[in-house]
């Protein structure tokens, strides 16, 4: 008699019952020592025996104790990703996402999991620390501006953490972090407008105590020297990394600077605010005023006319800091750093 999956899975694990190791292996046709390494993600084992093994563990739904595996490891098998940022800026900004997708894909096949937390003041902080305390393995670390006291706290407290982006306090060298050509990528974008002919060129930055704003700002700079183009520092103005501060700076920059022929914004986000205002203002996107962005997200591809922005590839950065944070997990001692490149994507906007 034919049964569905669910039947299926009921009889081998006896009435409903929770599947076993020991189930798994015998499906498998492996011993129970080869299905324990395969599932705690070890590389000693040839890829038939992980192949099978993955297969069974998904055909009967297997999921390890974690609190047993604790006890015998020491670990949890859970992933702290740490956003210290606020919920606004959390759902808006497509970059966590980005690394979110990219963490979990290098996490799903080792069968640890991430636990979301946002540490964007004292409290909240604290909470995390008392997690990650009793709870966590490591943490993942997305940072935002003011971030000094969290990067602090936790390379006191010795919970093994991988950054997305070198921080200000990561001058300290002992730091694992996970970065991309924030400069030499600006200056790609900027360079780009000088070749189209423009020479009043603006930037939105990002906020000036995250690491990311000051190298892209940096980049402007280099950019507009290395064509012989003075520097003009009213042509600068500050952001949040989000659509209303880029709006905000734009109207800033059209009250003082009327004459300016592009805009290099330091996000996407940033930039979406700033053609909105253009384009409030009778000017014409590319004609009258060229405008890049940098992230190359969905808000790029989409925005009217279609942005041009410096692609940073952001799954790939949460899946390296996942990588590196098993390696540190595992005992990995040299303290990493990794930087992406970065390469500008021309659409109609310049």
């Amino acid at each position: 008699m034919a049964t569905d999956d669910a039947g299926t899975t009921a009889g081998r694990t006896g009435s409903g019952g929770r599947p076993t190791l020991e189930m798994v292996a015998a499906l498998a046709g492996v011993s129970r020592g080869t299905a324990s390494r395969v599932l705690s993600g070890a590389s000693n084992v040839s890829p038939h025996a992980v192949e099978a093994v993955q297969a069974a563990a998904a055909e009967l739904r297997y999921r390890p104790n974690l609190s047993a595996r604790s006890l015998v490891t020491g670990r949890s098998g859970l992933i702290g990703l740490v956003v210290n940022e606020t919920n606004e800026r959390l759902f808006s900004d497509p970059f966590f996402a980005g690394i979110a997708r990219g963490a979990h894909a290098a996490l799903a096949p080792t069968g640890v999991a991430l636990v979301l937390s946002l540490a964007a003041d004292e409290a909240e902080r604290d909470r995390l620390l008392e997690l990650a305390a009793t709870r966590l393995d490591g943490l993942l670390v997305v940072h935002g501006h003011g971030d000094q006291q969290l990067v602090e706290t936790l390379a006191a407290s010795g919970l093994p953490a991988v950054y997305a982006g070198r921080t200000e306090t990561a001058s300290r060298h002992d730091l694992w972090w996970v970065d991309s050509e924030n400069e030499s990528g600006a200056v790609e974008a900027v360079t780009h407008l000088i070749a189209r002919g423009r020479r009043r060129i603006a930037t939105i930055t990002g906020p000036d105590d995250m690491a990311a704003s000051a190298d892209r700002l940096a980049g402007w700079r280099r950019a507009l020297t290395d064509a012989g183009i003075q520097v003009d520092e009213s042509l600068v103005e500050p952001g949040m990394f989000s659509t209303e501060s880029g709006a905000a700076g734009m109207a800033r920059l059209l009250g003082r600077a009327p004459d300016l022929d592009a805009v290099f914004a330091a996000n996407d986000l940033m930039a979406a605010g700033a053609m909105r205002v253009l384009r409030d203002a009778g000017r014409k996107v590319p004609d009258d005023v060229a405008v890049v962005g940098y992230d190359d997200s969905e808000t790029a591809k989409t925005s009217e006319p279609p942005m041009t922005s410096v692609a940073q590839d952001v799954e790939r950065a949460g899946f390296t800091m996942a990588e590196l944070l098993l390696e540190k997990v595992g005992g990995a001692t040299e303290p990493r750093q990794v930087i992406l490149p970065t390469h500008l994507v021309v659409r109609a906007s310049s």
